[in-house]
């Protein structure tokens, strides 16, 4: 099937093919074609172009776009989406002053939900998971990556394991699955975390190898939790088994958890709220993507990351939700390129690139997702008659979404 969109206002992020991602200055300019036309056919973008170059087609659906802005549907890199229950009364507890450390110390935060999850049958986990899901599609995500981590047993995790690639096989959104059996140390284990590491090790990762269920391997490398040493003993155990490393660090300290990721061939290094001058020099010249989730730093009140004095020194960036039930609650991508402008004073421009392009790198989906490309999917986000695309984090508060198309289909 053929579907042409035409009289499109302005067609964002046009890339040639074999760009990957963009860094430092580069993020800064847009790629964009004013009163454009795009032709998708089945699942891919085949053409596109101005207006004044379009020609004569036979496409079976034909859409005038009008005063709409045409731009890659958003690609959300870091998220925890597959949870049980939720955690609201951890919310009412840090407005009456308890830190994040303070509820995990008191058997909240990432404990909680594991024990809802692992007393939630599999089908009710994709049931509420499945919503969540639904709804970051219809807010313009195209590409999302889906990890593990609450439920820290052998048993539980690989529940969360096959709910993931259950979404993945009943939605068309494209779904990157993460084993993150090291979220926490589990009160089991609270007195013995060489056993956990162990269990991760011997018993865990083998498992979510054999059954093919996981694509990267993750580790909250962080003060309390996962420190550098029992990071890498994982990072390196899950590389053997076929898993690139994407790891949480410099979420609240920096403890040389980058550094740790680098010499890993971490895919990304994701969170750094948290950055020293040495933390930002380690990047440089690297391959591995610094992931920022300013809708984090929003929901904890905690620092967001440095992310003007990371792009103004060259680095790459890409954008993500973290939705989870404890920190960041939604999935909203537009409220994420929103607040990364207005809190992190990074440009629009730079904002939708780190929401697609560079999203897509680290998910290691840049040859099909992130960009307007010849024989990329069709995954598209139709705004609504808006003045430019300025307007997106302009209007924070508003859906300027008017349709989103996932594989060549309108959701």
């Amino acid at each position: 099937m053929k579907t042409l969109l035409f009289n499109i206002k302005e067609l964002l992020q046009i890339r040639d093919e074999g760009i990957q991602k963009v860094a430092g200055a580069d993020m800064k300019e847009l790629p964009a074609i004013k009163n454009a036309y795009l032709l998708v056919e089945d699942e891919k973008i085949i053409d596109y172009g101005s207006m004044q170059e379009l020609t004569d087609y036979n496409a079976d659906q034909v859409i005038d776009a009008r005063g709409q802005i045409i731009l890659p549907a958003w690609c959300d890199s870091h998220t925890h989406i597959v949870y049980a229950g939720n955690r609201e009364g951890e919310f009412v507890d840090r407005i009456n002053g308890l830190s994040y450390e303070e509820i995990a110390a008191k058997g909240g935060g990432i404990l909680n939900s594991a024990k809802k999850l692992q007393n939630s049958t599999e089908q009710e986990l994709f049931e509420q998971s499945s919503q969540r899901l639904q709804e970051v599609m219809q807010l313009g995500t195209g590409a999302v990556e889906i990890k593990s981590g609450y439920g820290l047993s052998p048993e539980a995790e690989l529940k969360m394991l096959r709910v993931i690639k259950t979404l993945s096989k009943s939605y068309p959104v494209t779904i990157k699955s993460t084993f993150l059996g090291a979220h926490a140390f589990p009160a089991l284990f609270k007195d013995d975390q060489s056993a956990y590491i162990d269990q991760i090790c011997k018993e865990m990762i083998p498992l979510v190898a054999a059954h093919q269920l996981a694509d990267f391997i993750d580790v909250f490398c962080e003060k309390g939790y996962f420190d550098t040493e029992q990071t890498a003993q994982i990072l390196e155990t899950g590389t053997r088994y076929g898993m690139r490393p994407k790891i949480h660090v410099n979420q609240f300290n920096s403890i040389g958890g980058i550094q740790v990721g680098i010499s890993h061939n971490a895919l990304s290094v994701d969170h750094l709220e948290v950055m020293t001058q040495d933390d930002i020099d380690s990047l440089k010249h690297t391959e591995v993507m610094p992931v920022a989730l300013p809708s984090c730093s929003y929901f904890l009140s905690i620092p967001y990351t440095p992310a003007r004095t990371m792009i103004d020194q060259g680095l790459p960036l890409a954008l993500a939700t973290d939705f989870n039930p404890g920190s960041t609650p939604s999935g909203n991508m537009n409220f994420v390129v929103a607040t990364a402008c207005i809190k992190m004073k990074i440009t629009p421009e730079e904002a939708i690139n780190a929401a697609t392009i560079n999203g897509a790198y680290a998910m290691g989906l840049s040859s099909s997702h992130g960009s307007i490309t010849k024989g990329k999917f069709a995954n598209l986000i139709i705004t609504k008659d808006i003045p430019s695309y300025n307007f997106i984090p302009y209007a924070f508060g508003s859906n300027v979404i008017d349709k989103v198309m996932i594989k060549g289909t309108f959701i």
